[in-house]
């Protein structure tokens, strides 16, 4: 059985807290992940850098896989 969606001000402020954390390292993992992109030359890019920069709006995926996988560091 499904639970009840909880208001805001029904959360615990241990809970408010950790949404409170949890977007900001979402939106700094984000905007690092843009930025990175939008200075690093294209050939260090794997793939499309617009797939890339959408793909970095995927919650905490997106940006950690850009990071993992997009960046070529063969020195090319």
């Amino acid at each position: 059985m499904p639970s009840k969606k909880r208001s805001w001000k029904e959360l615990s402020p241990r809970a408010r807290v950790r949404i409170v954390i949890a977007a900001a390292v979402q939106f700094a993992l984000t905007a690092a992940a843009l930025a990175d992109l939008r200075r690093r030359d294209p050939v260090q890019v794997r793939g499309s850098r617009r797939v890339w920069a959408a793909v970095s709006f995927v919650n905490f995926v997106g940006p950690i896989a850009y990071f993992a996988f997009g960046i070529r560091r063969d020195g090319v």
